[in-house]
């Protein structure tokens, strides 16, 4: 699987990556392909067959050589160019020394400073090439360079970004004091982790993967890889055959529903019924539980010990709507104390998280279980605060998997799937319509409804997150925008876009 999808790759695997290429018999001259690349990508997706007026902030690093060699470029093809640039060149890192001065040689012109600053009309594009993945949280942004970039984002002004925007964290979408709000960016030899996630999302724009000629998987061996449409085709069901019935799409049990969080048990599922399981049975913990759902009487309703009565069960969701309690903490130990495979959520999480003798019974555990926390949930289990989490959330999440030996799914903008190996997984599908209540609970029954149907856990996982946001996003398009998105809507277009992409991938199997 691993050699058909989308590596992500860590600030030093980048740099062994490029070490690795230096030592070649011939190597390659990335700083030359990393600008042509960035100036091809300005020229196609802002010309628009007319001359631009290019800004390009040059920083003090290789990140400076790059937009110099893309400046060289967009002048030769006529555009107008401005290079802003205020290191001292004799520090420059010798190829990016030789691309300031190959610019230079090009009739190119330098000024230290952003001229008129207060014109948002000057430019038609900037290009930021100041830091690239060259910051850390111990190296952020201050002095000419953060006014730089608060300067760039006060004007209303495409900007393309090379490898990230600068002051976001590479390997964790953190914001090192500021960040460029990117339009696009180009990122050079493999994505990065701050890409993909926390800020990423939002600063980074659309974005580009430029190679450079390089095959970056066999020269390193990523631990890390993109969740998505081209890996949601490998890992979707196959088609129903006509000879099926209930029983050949599985069993699942939903326990949770505490007074006055029914609801949430319903949306688990409602979702996994929709999404194909062939029973769905409700363990309601409410004292006054319902006796069936109005809208949707085919889910079976059942006090929350008939579900380790039934055989037929072929997995447990558990948390959605629980709440904390002796009682509670009673159904979660005999939850995992079964040999079913688990999705655990919400509450259930929080059990685990203040009570070791869960965790352990977890780790110990033999049948695979998958975590959905929250970064809130994340931190509890962890023992942490949320802040720490979300500044290294690939870590936090590698974190849990290794500590509890299960699946884990540390949701928020980009959320993030790692195995119990450390392999992560970050999804690209998903917007802020998600953040409403309810959309976890839809996306723990859908996780369920998948390994009900025989999927294994790890498969399941990846493949609902990615329907679920890309469900959200279709809801977008659809409703032009985030508001108001609702958990139950998520349900319908999360089913549809299911069958259409079995469909899609049936008819391209038969042609």
């Amino acid at each position: 699987m691993t050699h058909t999808i989308d590596p992500v790759f860590l600030t030093e695997e980048i740099r062994a990556i490029e070490q690795a290429a230096f030592s070649m018999p011939n190597p390659p001259d990335l700083m030359e392909k990393a600008g042509r690349a960035a100036a091809e990508a300005a020229r196609d997706k802002f010309s628009a067959n007319k001359t631009l007026r290019v800004l390009v902030l040059a920083g003090p690093g290789n990140n400076g050589g790059d937009a110099f060699v893309a400046a060289r470029y967009l002048k030769q093809w006529g555009h107008t160019v401005t290079v802003v640039f205020c290191a001292d060149p004799e520090r420059l890192p010798q190829d990016a020394k030789k691309a300031r001065q190959a610019w230079l040689n090009n009739q190119g012109e330098i000024q230290p400073d952003i001229p008129d600053s207060s014109g948002v009309q000057n430019w038609d594009l900037i290009i930021d090439g100041l830091f690239g993945i060259g910051l850390n949280p111990n190296r952020p942004l201050t002095g000419q360079y953060l006014d730089w970039i608060n300067t760039v984002n006060a004007m209303r002004t495409p900007v393309l970004a090379l490898d990230i925007p600068s002051g976001l964290g590479s390997d964790d979408g953190g914001i090192y004091g500021a960040a460029i709000d990117a339009s696009v960016t180009v990122t050079f030899i493999g994505l990065k982790p701050g890409i993909l996630t926390q800020y990423g999302p939002q600063y980074c724009g659309e974005h580009i993967v430029c190679d450079l000629d390089l095959d970056s998987v066999a020269i390193s061996s990523p631990h890390a890889w993109v969740i998505n449409r081209k890996l949601a085709e490998i890992l979707l069901p196959v088609s129903r055959t006509a000879n099926s019935h209930k029983g050949s799409f599985g069993s699942i049990g939903i326990l949770g529903g505490n007074n006055g969080m029914v609801g949430a048990t319903i949306l688990a599922g409602r979702a996994a019924c929709y999404l194909g399981t062939g029973r769905v049975y409700l363990g309601i913990l409410a004292t006054s539980a319902p006796d069936f759902d109005l809208l949707h009487p085919e889910l079976m309703l059942r006090a929350p010990s008939e579900l380790f009565e039934l055989s037929t069960i072929n997995c447990l969701v558990v948390g959605p709507g629980m709440s904390m309690n002796e009682t509670t903490y009673a159904w979660v130990e005999k939850t995992l104390e079964s040999d079913l495979p688990l999705v655990l959520d919400a509450d259930a999480l929080n059990h685990i998280a203040f009570h070791s003798e869960l965790a352990r019974k977890l780790k110990h555990r033999e049948a695979p279980a998958v975590l959905t926390p929250h970064p809130a949930e994340a931190a509890r289990l962890l023992d942490t605060d949320v802040a720490t989490v979300q500044r290294n959330r690939m870590d936090a999440a590698i974190c849990l998997s290794r500590n509890l030996n299960c699946t884990v799914l540390l949701k928020g903008s980009g959320s993030i799937c790692t195995l119990a190996d450390g392999t992560c997984f970050f999804n690209t599908s998903g917007n802020p319509g998600l953040s409403s209540a309810g959309t976890g609970d839809v996306l723990a029954g859908i996780i369920g409804a998948l390994i009900a149907q025989g999927q294994k856990p790890n498969d399941a996982l990846l493949l609902a997150v990615y329907l679920h946001g890309a469900a959200a996003d279709a809801l977008l398009e659809q409703n032009n925008g985030p508001v108001g998105m609702t958990a139950s809507e998520i349900i319908t277009a999360a089913r549809l876009l299911l069958n259409k992409w079995v469909y899609q991938k049936n008819e391209t199997r038969n042609t």
